[in-house]
């Protein structure tokens, strides 16, 4: 692949009114929403902003939570995200420490409805998706913060935090999260079911078994099932943001052990049956929005079908070639949707023209777009008729609807079409495949005395593609003429 070419595959994106929608429906932002909302008379908060425990009380009763017993929990997580997205925001007080009670005591300040909240409920589909996004990055950094429990067992009795006692590298958690959701990504790019969900032991192990490895060493699957434990943790945290749709580890599947170490409670063996039950997860599609968007944000190139809408022609043929084929046609549609049949043909075939290493796959993405092109495309497909880049593809346009007076093509033609369609092909696919097997052998079977013609076309790939023939044709007569072929075209090519 060249280096200016994707460096990962597309995207489907949801317009932006549904990813909004998606965002303002996500349990942890709408319970933000309702807070802050809630927060219109002032709400007297600690001095991170932390909302103090009787107007937590409170607000556990407004969210409907009074009755969970995670609803406290809960309750103070929505309040810090309003407060880190500013759909709250914090005036300090004048004078503290004069209340009537604790409550007023600890305040030092008070918490109202900030203009966030605004862009929130009354702004557009972007405003929305930029709040949420910077939600988002907020709870990307409470996953993989230290757990707060082992925190508070350093900080009891008068000790002092210690981060290296807690095996905690917060570079190296966060890299291990980002390839986590990197590799999410690219499994809804590639997968033909993009709602499928991936099982958390095979997520694990493609962070950290080597590619190299055929058989995982017994410390490389301890690895895997920490990196899974955490993960577990991780995706409990980013589900309510709407980031991830994940189904937890079975807590019968985990060992539980007590303070001094020893087993309360034995793990469940498992079964390849239940392979499900150590957890499922997948981006939703609004996570494969934020994904992509984190990803540009740091300098990568993640296309979305759509992108090129308005690109010149040469940069969606260039574009296409790395699309899968149900994605290509869609960014083609709408490549087309804009423009007359006419004037997207004219376009396509200038931008087809070339005898660089890639105009083969620009002239098959033309053709491929082009057979989407109404009848109405007629005169320009007429008007390429005679040139020999492009006087191939425009004869199969024509024949293909039933046009007449379509000319029958040189020889010259022919072949040059052979060698441009091989060049093409051989730039889509991996040489060792039956297709392109098939291929060589029905172009060399309709030609008597093929390679002898063929090594004297006048196309810069013609070497190259006679010793792709030479390599890949099953009848080892023509192989040899193939090669021979090939040796006498570099040769000439080097005169």
């Amino acid at each position: 692949m060249s280096a200016d070419r994707p460096t990962l595959p597309p995207v489907r994106l949801h317009s932006e009114a549904e990813l909004a929608r998606d965002a303002l429906n996500a349990p942890l932002m709408a319970r933000a929403a309702q807070l802050a909302r809630w927060a219109e008379r002032g709400v007297p908060v600690g001095v991170g902003g932390e909302i103090l425990e009787e107007s937590l009380g409170a607000a556990t009763e407004h969210l409907g939570l009074a009755a969970d017993e995670d609803g406290p929990g809960l309750t103070a997580e929505a309040w810090q995200l309003a407060v880190d997205t500013g759909l709250v925001e914090v005036e300090e007080t004048e004078e503290t420490g004069e209340g009537d009670d604790a409550e007023d005591s600890a305040a030092v300040g008070l918490a109202k409805p900030g203009e966030e909240l605004t862009q929130l409920t009354g702004g557009s589909p972007q405003d929305v998706l930029d709040i949420w996004l910077g939600g988002m990055e907020t709870v990307l950094a409470d996953a993989v913060a230290p757990d707060l429990a082992d925190l508070a067992d350093q900080l009891a009795d008068g000790g002092e935090l210690d981060l290296d006692a807690l095996d905690w590298n917060p570079e190296e958690e966060a890299e291990l999260l980002d390839g986590i959701l990197g590799n999410l990504y690219l499994l809804t790019a590639l997968g033909d079911a993009p709602g499928q969900s991936v099982p958390l032991p095979a997520l694990a192990a493609s962070m950290i078994v080597p590619d190299d490895m055929e058989e995982p060493t017994d410390d490389i699957l301890e690895e895997v099932s920490e990196a899974m434990m955490r993960l577990d943790d991780q995706f409990r945290v980013l589900e309510p943001i709407g980031l991830v749709a994940y189904q937890p580890v079975d807590e019968a599947l985990i060992e539980e052990l007590d303070d001094a170490g020893d087993t309360v409670r034995a793990a469940e063996p498992l079964t390849d049956e239940d392979v499900t039950r150590y957890g499922m997860v997948r981006l939703t599609p609004l996570g494969v929005y934020a994904v992509r968007a984190r990803m540009q944000e740091a300098g990568v190139y993640a296309p979305a079908v759509g992108d090129l809408r308005d690109a010149a022609a040469g940069t969606l043929l260039d574009a296409l070639p790395d699309y899968p084929e149900d994605l290509a046609r869609e960014e083609s549609e709408q490549w087309l949707a804009p423009r007359t049949p006419l004037d997207a043909a004219r376009e396509l075939l200038v931008a087809a023209r070339g005898d660089d290493e890639g105009a083969p796959l620009r002239r098959l993405a033309a053709q491929q777009t082009l057979a989407l092109v109404g009848a109405d495309a007629e005169p320009a497909l007429r008007e390429v008729l005679d040139d020999r880049q492009l006087g191939g593809l425009a004869r199969v346009w024509l024949a293909e609807r039933g046009f007449a007076d379509i000319p029958e093509p040189s020889q010259d033609m022919i072949f040059w079409l052979t060698v441009d369609t091989i060049a093409a092909q051989l730039g889509t696919a991996e040489e060792d495949t039956d297709e392109l097997r098939d291929l060589i052998v029905g172009l060399t079977g309709q030609h008597s005395g093929f390679f002898d013609a063929v090594w004297q076309v006048d196309h810069p790939a013609t070497p190259d593609v006679l010793e792709a023939m030479g390599r890949l044709h099953p009848d080892r007569k023509a192989a040899k003429e193939a090669r021979t072929a090939a040796f006498k075209a570099r040769s000439r090519a080097e005169d």
